[in-house]
């Protein structure tokens, strides 16, 4: 409760003009006990909780090839009724947990020096107080996370959370009473060091919880914060925790990244990103040579050569007798035309030897299809090394 009763009292006591934010708060503020306004961040988590999974449970409900993209395990797919259960057990978690602890925090938080008062912070003052909250509380958590990995306090306590392999926004705050209590210390820390005003205390445990939701929802969109936030650790650096499980020893931050690198609990993390990014790699090659216009890929290097310099308009020579026209007998001369197959007689040869792409049977004008199709039986009763042979000396025949 503020000690003003009027406004000129208020702007009597500061010295000058209230700005348009103290006028609402003194407004909304001036006759409410303390007590009521810490309170009121409980409404705000349960508020916020409730509202910023949504869009990914529409997501998940919608799931198409287009979304499975941003979707971290695909294979992975969550009914409505399973994301309603879990929602459920966690707002009965809020009931019994933090209503209570919000009761029994409230002298803590008076004896901080957590303000209600005039003047307000100003917004770059809020900004700093936030980043060292979030800051403080990733290297608490760090090690408070890291603790219940270890034996009785993973099979008693961290398991319940760990019940979700991949998980969900709704997921976040879904823990076993005592890690909520345990955890929530590292969240309270921040304030605790750096006492700010309420309204600063509000933003800090919305902006904490709606991280947490962003890094549970399993999905990593284009707008994630780790896109634009240095050491930001975000969805796909948790995902991995939760899908290793209870012998994970790996990414325990909550929020940066920057812990576990100094203490090193982030190399499975790593060695695994990199197999996976050249298993992609690997993967997208395969789909691009085995896509229905891979045979007008599957050409010669002199064919694509000879269809580069035809398709030049400043050649004219070039443009009506391209080069290498024996090596490639159905190139063409025309710029306009961009996509390239080859006749169907070569396709058979080309699917019979599934030799990778520039392969030799391709590059040789009809007359030599004969001895081609002759040497492809050939091939079929030979062993690997014989063949690789007959393949290299094909490639080297005179044309």
């Amino acid at each position: 409760m503020l000690p003003f009763q009027t406004l000129e009292g208020a702007e009597v006591f500061l010295g000058r003009n209230l700005t348009f934010a103290e006028t609402l708060w003194f407004k909304y503020s001036a006759r409410k006990p303390d007590y009521i306004l810490y309170c009121h961040n409980t409404l705000f988590l349960f508020i916020f909780y409730t509202l910023v999974p949504l869009p990914f449970v529409v997501i998940e409900l919608m799931r198409s090839k287009k979304i499975d993209q941003f979707k971290i395990q695909p294979k992975i797919k969550n009914s409505l009724s399973d994301m309603f259960d879990c929602y459920r057990k966690v707002m009965l978690t809020f009931v019994l947990v933090v209503g209570p602890l919000q009761i029994f925090s409230y002298p803590v938080i008076k004896m901080i020096g957590i303000r209600t008062s005039l003047p307000l912070p100003s917004g770059w003052e809020m900004f700093w107080q936030i980043v060292v909250y979030f800051l403080v509380e990733d290297y608490a958590n760090y090690w408070l996370h890291r603790l219940l990995h270890n034996g009785w306090g993973y099979q008693k306590i961290h398991r319940v959370h760990h019940e979700y392999t991949a998980p969900i926004g709704f997921a976040a705050p879904y823990a076993h009473w005592a890690e909520i209590i345990i955890l929530g210390f590292a969240s309270f820390l921040g304030p605790l060091i750096v006492p700010g005003h309420m309204i600063t205390f509000w933003l800090w445990f919305i902006l904490r919880q709606m991280e947490a939701i962003e890094t549970h929802s399993g999905y990593e969109c284009p707008w994630s914060p780790s896109k634009f936030i240095p050491f930001y650790g975000g969805a796909i650096y948790h995902d991995y925790h939760h899908y290793v499980g209870g012998n994970c020893q790996s990414n325990f931050a909550s929020v940066f990244t920057y812990c576990d690198y100094i203490y090193g609990t982030d190399k499975g993390y790593r060695y695994q990103k990199e197999v996976l990014e050249k298993t992609r790699e690997k993967s997208k090659q395969k789909e691009i040579w085995s896509s229905p216009a891979a045979g007008s890929r599957n050409l010669s290097a002199g064919c694509l050569f000879a269809l580069h310099l035809s398709s030049r308009p400043s050649n004219p020579s070039l443009r009506a007798n391209p080069p290498f026209a024996k090596l490639c007998p159905f190139a063409t001369a025309n710029p306009r035309r961009r996509e390239v197959s080859p006749p169907a007689r070569f396709l058979p040869l080309s699917s019979q030897l599934k030799t990778p792409p520039f392969a030799f049977a391709q590059t040789l004008p009809s007359r030599y299809m004969p001895l081609a199709a002759s040497e492809n039986a050939k091939l079929r009763r030979t062993s690997y090394g014989r063949r690789r042979s007959i393949i290299a000396g094909s490639r080297n025949m005179q044309i």
